[in-house]
């Protein structure tokens, strides 16, 4: 594709995802990339490179054209001019030729005329739009985040790196590594993780041998440290009550070497069924996936039952904003509402299966307070059999009392996670 036809491309994509505002972009671009087969891996890749790049810098954007419609096309635009393009350039880019995007109107050439000479930042912006921060959440980013918020977001506001977590049932980290030199995909040890990879280009690694005979998972390095955290050995009896597609749960089955037994709980039907090809993937036999209905009584026969449960809760997601910057203008007030209660809801099912002296893992892929350490502090009030347990000695990434994961000072998305013990009941 032409350099003009990529940008034709890119409207068109950002068209279809303002158009489904409630789904998830990648699953938008999943689709629309789908029934255009024609469009090369490398051309996919230029074109969700610039529609990601729109998405992150939306609200700065939104801010220069705030005095117009700002449709994809002008977001478009008014990016390359930001970028440093010439308006020249941008006219050449919008000829209208084939395969390019129509010309630009009149009125739109007005809305852009005051961005030329200009970057993206600008002096005169509030914090919250210069750190891509919706208004409403602004304050609790705050507190959350104290005299680390810019450094932070801004972070958060730059592409994610793929990380990958070496299969120990299959290899090793290095052999992985190599696996993945063979085909040209250059991985280095993650800082933190025992069992990471990092590769810092995107690049297709689910048609490779190491992904497809099951050596690597895809998994951010902060996920892993959470499924490191859960301290699941050989022989016990855990559960993952929120496991989705069971990324955590082929985490735990490594940590357990197969041994012992998981329950991969969750409400989605979907999303247990789609687990079952990871599975046989990753070479794990020691799961067993159980659909959660309103209702029944499965949680009664199993209580305190479990050495370890690992909640890894729904939440608003905002540590994860530089894989899902789409997600920040979905997000309202009235969702963290219905979360809160939500979390606190599993917390409290989640406890009762939890054998005397087992663990409790609580984790969100969130950055505010009222989601971590609130959440902890109330659970512990409602249930003083229960005691919190500080990170393990020698903890990979420092010692404190809960587990908080950031993007620049880590490097990872951003997590929280508590460790909270049932005490043994007396003798």
């Amino acid at each position: 594709m032409t350099p003009a036809a990529r940008l034709a491309a890119a409207i068109d994509l950002l068209e279809v995802i303002d158009g489904a505002p409630r789904k998830p972009a990648d699953a938008v671009a999943n689709d629309f990339f789908r029934f255009r087969r024609f469009i090369g891996s490398g051309d996919r890749r230029a074109i969700s490179d610039r529609v990601w790049a729109i998405l992150r810098a939306r609200r700065r954007l939104l801010w220069w054209l705030r005095h117009t419609k700002p449709t994809p096309r002008l977001m478009i635009a008014a990016s390359l001019l930001l970028e440093g393009w010439a308006p020249e350039g941008v006219q050449q880019s919008f000829s209208g030729g084939k395969f390019a995007p129509a010309p630009l109107s009149r009125d739109e050439n007005n809305a852009l005329r005051p961005l030329a000479g200009h970057t993206l930042d600008h002096p005169d912006m509030p914090e919250a739009v210069l750190l891509e921060i919706p208004d409403w959440i602004f304050p609790r980013f705050q507190a959350a985040l104290g005299s680390a918020l810019a450094t932070e977001m801004r972070a958060a506001m730059q592409p994610a790196p793929m990380d990958l977590r070496a299969n120990l049932l299959k290899t090793t980290r290095e052999e992985a590594q190599a696996a993945l030199a063979a085909e040209d995909v250059e991985a280095t040890p993650t800082p933190h993780s025992p069992w990471g990879l990092r590769v810092a280009t995107r690049r297709a690694i689910t048609t490779g041998n190491a992904f497809t005979e099951g050596l690597v998972e895809i998994q951010d390095e902060g996920s892993q440290l959470i499924a490191l955290l859960a301290g699941a050995t050989p022989g016990m009896r855990v559960l993952d009550y929120c496991a989705g597609a069971a990324g955590k749960t082929l985490a735990l089955a490594m940590t357990m070497k197969n041994r012992g037994h998981i329950v991969a709980c969750d409400v989605s039907a979907p999303r247990l069924e789609s687990a079952v090809r990871r599975l046989r993937r990753a070479g794990v036999h020691n799961v067993e996936r159980h659909l959660l209905e309103s209702g029944e009584k499965w949680a009664k026969r199993v209580a305190r039952t479990f050495d370890r449960v690992l909640v890894d809760a729904p939440c608003t997601g905002t540590g994860t904003w530089r894989r899902n910057p789409d997600a920040k203008p979905r997000l309202t007030e009235t969702d963290l509402t219905e979360l809160m209660d939500k979390q606190a809801w599993i917390l409290d099912s989640a406890a009762q299966l939890v054998r005397d002296g087992g663990v409790l893992v609580y984790a969100t892929c969130s950055l505010l307070r009222e989601e971590n350490e609130e959440q902890v502090s109330a659970f512990l009030s409602r249930h003083p059999d229960f005691r919190q347990r500080p990170l393990p000695p020698g903890w990979p990434t420092g010692a404190g009392e809960v587990l908080r994961l950031y993007p620049a000072r880590h490097g990872t998305d951003g997590f929280f996670a508590a460790t909270l013990e049932r005490v043994k009941a007396a003798a």
